[in-house]
């Protein structure tokens, strides 16, 4: 075990069941492993409180209170000021569309909506739909040169008219993090809301939506060691104003519950005390003793410092290459990019590299990862498009090491394959 992390890796890793399978996950920003104690919550809460809220007995209480607990632990999550701006859903993308369908009273024939050519199809599709209402739909381009969101290309695409930008924290295919309070400060001054789908950012990095002003902030649990679950932070005024999804009866003021159509899975929102609890021990590890939001700082801190280490290793590999094109940043600037990586060998298929890294059993991807139009953008889509390796803080400097030596022998056997044809 790598006994320079600043993470006690023994204990972060019996915290994982899925880890003993003898597999090395390195397809994290697909699906993290799920957490011992997020699993501990969901089976407490089928088995001891598997009842409908709303009731006057004592069960269904403790039920709500179950429920009411899982948004207090995501307002320490996110930082939010109050457990009613958290949203539940079955997903990113659906908490998206439900946004977008629950924004449709706020906008007329002609608003505007810019989206990035480099955000994830989730944080583009809901809003392109809208166009079919008369929505105007515009696209800040990313700077080929530097691979970044310009506020110099966002400012002529705004008129008086934009109601709503949309950008992603950090590209699950760059992996860089964008400057999102720079942003919402840049929107925001010209009267305009802000959207942040936050898919892959929030594994690798404590989220503060206050410190960020963001209006809307999404992720996946499920991508944040929890189970297949999403969250969506609102701002409480705004949420008051979205038009309600649920029956006719549930009244604007029904926050956050008007949001969530058919109520949420409370098995599954339960889960995300048991990604906090994980979270408090390990800043509690790290010699932090304040308050809950410290501790999560702690942890996020701790787990920055072990990911820079993985994000380091890998790219200092691929650069050796000289066959190798890594598309993104190839340097982590003080940090400035998570450990989500993609790129391509000259002439080589992404996909056969990964499927002959199955048989090493080391769970790698290949393809556009949803972010089409951003591959498409950048020409990427040939030879079966990227091969993307996501670790995050429980995988080791080991585990990188042993694929890149896989590599290595991969990438000679298809070399020589083609040399002898």
């Amino acid at each position: 075990m790598n006994t320079n992390s600043p993470l006690d890796m023994d204990f972060v890793r019996s915290q994982f069941p899925g880890l003993q399978q003898g597999w090395t996950f390195f397809d994290n920003a697909g699906g993290s492993q799920i957490l011992k104690g997020a699993l501990e919550r969901i089976n407490t809460f089928l088995i001891e409180k598997n009842v409908q809220i709303g009731g006057s007995y004592e069960v269904s209480q403790a039920a709500a209170d179950a429920l009411y607990e899982a948004r207090t632990a995501a307002m320490h999550l996110v930082n939010a000021n109050r457990p009613e701006e958290i949203v539940f859903g079955n997903s990113t993308t659906a908490l998206l569309q439900n946004l977008a369908r629950a924004m449709q009273g706020q906008l007329s024939p002609g608003d505007e909506i810019i989206v990035t050519v480099a955000d994830h199809e989730s944080n583009i599709g809901p809003w392109d739909r809208l166009q079919e209402r008369g929505i105007v739909l515009k696209v800040w381009p990313l700077n080929k040169e530097s691979l970044t969101l310009d506020l110099a290309d966002l400012a002529p695409l705004m008129s008086d008219r934009t109601k709503l930008v949309c950008v992603t924290h950090c590209s699950n295919l760059l992996g860089s993090i964008n400057p999102i309070r720079q942003i919402a400060d840049f929107v925001h001054e010209r009267g305009v809301k802000i959207c942040v789908d936050a898919v892959a950012y929030a594994p690798h990095r404590a989220v503060d939506v206050q410190a960020l002003d963001v209006d809307y902030y999404v992720f996946s649990l499920y991508k944040t060691y929890g189970p297949h679950y999403a969250l969506m932070f609102g701002k409480y005024d705004l949420l008051l104003e979205l038009d309600p999804l649920y029956h006719y009866f549930y009244g604007k003021d029904k926050v956050p519950g008007k949001l969530e159509p058919g109520n949420p899975n409370y098995e599954l929102a339960y889960a995300t005390c048991g990604i906090v609890d994980y979270l408090l021990a390990l800043g509690e590890q790290a010699g932090e003793s304040g308050t809950t939001r410290q501790k999560v700082e702690a942890a996020y801190a701790a787990i920055t410092a072990q990911e820079n280490q993985l994000t380091d290793r890998l790219l200092g590999y691929l650069r050796s290459r000289n066959d190798c094109h890594i598309v993104g940043q190839s340097l982590n600037r003080e940090g400035s990019r998570v450990p989500t990586i993609a790129f391509r060998f000259d002439g080589r298929d992404a996909g056969e590299i990964c499927r002959a890294m199955d048989e090493e059993k080391i769970a790698i991807r290949f393809g556009d990862f949803h972010s089409r139009r951003l591959a498409e953008y950048l020409n990427v889509t040939d030879h079966g498009g990227m091969v993307r390796v996501s670790m995050v803080h429980y995988n080791t400097v080991e585990e990188v090491d042993r694929m890149t030596r896989a590599l290595d022998r991969i990438l000679a056997t298809e070399a020589g394959l083609a040399k002898a044809s």
